[in-house]
């Protein structure tokens, strides 16, 4: 497997449906015999006559074989030159940048991430590009998503003595597409309800500009080309998802695309290949002007920084830490938490006594060794944590596989050390739930946090995926 992608998925023989040696198949089912330049197909021993496969990210299981194991599965639509290829095509491409891609990009190049962020403005622009958008904002609308949910799963367990529901909790975070990937393909439905039903920032951020952001700026979603800048590789599996594809929809029947398929995100460049496309463009950055930050989604107060929630990973676990003292406990918590290392710095664990009493234990685990625990102690039923902020890297987000590699001399610590200083860098702390513009779009959209508009857009659902593909071989 790539070694671009999480280690989550890089373990070695994660029951690998195809063997590394083979390569990647898929059915054969419905596909004519083609008279020019024939290729045999060997399968169950019969050699048959097909057209040529063409493979795409979501034929993708993520397993230590096929595609995953080439440099090609960054295919088609989630390269450079697709991105490129839209911009040329008349399409209204939207940008979308994360936070750590921006710490990453300021690491590199010396500069604060808001100047960072004003730099890759002028310089996406120049390329064609229509608006270039913040995700702190639609990660500050995932975490308020959130938020409910555990609260509404925590009351839904203190309400029954049904074992069945009471074993809603823990609630482990889904931001992070190498964890659902292994929880979907390793796990299956032992684990899967635990999951968090909230989209990652990225698939929101998607849905956001699909079904409401598109109508402001007087586009239709199919004519969004939508790419997110990410510092992980395993956000082009999670964009390539059928959950996050949704049918075009139009009261004009000149404008109806039937059967148009439209995807939330188009394609994700990783904060590397965003390094890459200035250096193929010969872009002097440190010279670029700094542009005006496109306000429709920034979280910027009125002087001009940047504000959001502390964390390298989203500050999941912090915001509904916080949330649930209040809500539940009535205790307003102010001060910055305090997060125990338990075995490492890669699992810590918080906690709220009332009097006497630990009321809420909650855990950041990062890393597959720690996930690996986490997932021990839920399968036993002896996990006593009721929230854990799961991310498949360690050291979380900050040291995903699609950041900037170190620099000659510097080690992965040292870099993770500055990306962690950096990605606070003239960020202001602020609570989720004091954001204009996320009250904003609660107003406009989605109604109110926990919505049936907000579950149709905001969350989602996970599938065990069936190991056993060697029988179905045998009727292809």
């Amino acid at each position: 497997m790539s070694e671009k992608f999480s280690p989550t998925l890089r373990i070695g023989d994660l029951s690998d449906f195809i063997a590394p040696s083979q390569a990647c198949v898929v059915s054969l089912k419905g596909l004519k015999a083609t008279p020019k330049k024939p290729e045999p197909q060997v399968l169950a021993g019969k050699s048959q006559q097909t057209e040529p496969v063409k493979i795409s990210l979501k034929d993708c299981l993520a397993c230590s074989g096929c595609i995953t194991s080439a440099e090609t599965v960054m295919l088609e639509k989630q390269s450079l030159d697709e991105f490129l290829s839209n911009i040329n095509k008349g399409k209204a491409v939207i940008v979308s940048l994360s936070p750590q891609s921006r710490a990453s990009l300021a690491a590199h190049f010396g500069i604060p991430p808001l100047k960072v962020f004003k730099k890759l403005t002028t310089f996406l622009k120049s390329l064609g590009v229509k608006a270039v958008l913040d995700t702190c904002c639609i990660r500050d609308l995932t975490l308020i998503e959130t938020c409910h949910e555990f609260i509404a799963r925590y009351k839904q367990g203190q309400a029954t003595d049904d074992e069945k529901s009471k074993s809603s909790l823990p609630m482990l975070s889904s931001s992070c597409p190498g964890w659902i990937c292994y929880a979907e393909k390793q796990l299956g439905s032992y684990i899967l309800p635990y999951i968090s039903s909230v989209k990652s920032p990225q698939q929101s951020m998607g849905a956001a500009i699909k079904h409401h952001i598109c109508q402001t700026m007087g586009f239709r979603p199919e004519e969004i080309y939508h790419v997110t800048v990410m510092p992980c590789y395993d956000k082009k599996l999670e964009a390539a998802r059928e959950d996050f594809v949704f049918q075009a929809e139009s009261n004009d029947e000149s404008h109806a695309d039937q059967g148009v398929c439209i995807p939330e995100v188009d394609s994700v460049l990783t904060s590397g290949e965003v390094l890459d496309l200035i250096q193929l463009k010969e872009v002097d950055f440190d010279a670029l002007e700094e542009s005006p930050i496109d306000r429709m989604l920034a979280n910027l107060d009125e002087q001009g920084h940047l504000y959001g929630v502390s964390g390298g990973s989203g500050g999941y676990a912090e915001t509904v830490f916080r949330y649930a003292a209040k809500v539940l406990f009535g205790r307003e918590i102010d001060s910055p938490l305090d997060f125990r290392i338990i075995r490492n710095s890669d699992f810590r664990e918080l906690s709220l006594e009332v009097e006497g009493k630990t009321v809420l234990k909650f855990a950041l685990c990062y890393g597959f060794q720690n996930l690996q625990n986490i997932v021990r102690k839920v399968k036993t039923r002896k996990c006593d944590y009721q929230f854990v902020e799961v991310m498949a890297c360690p050291s979380g987000c900050l040291n995903g596989g699609g950041q900037i590699k170190p620099k000659p001399g510097q080690s992965p610590k040292e870099l993770i050390k500055s990306l962690e200083a950096i990605y606070m860098e003239n960020v202001l702390e602020a609570d989720p739930f004091k954001n204009p513009l996320v009250k904003r779009l609660y107003d406009e959209w989605l109604g109110h946090p926990g919505s049936e508009k907000a579950k149709r857009h905001m969350h989602t659902g996970y599938h065990p995926v069936v190991k056993s593909v060697t029988a179905q071989l045998h009727n292809w």
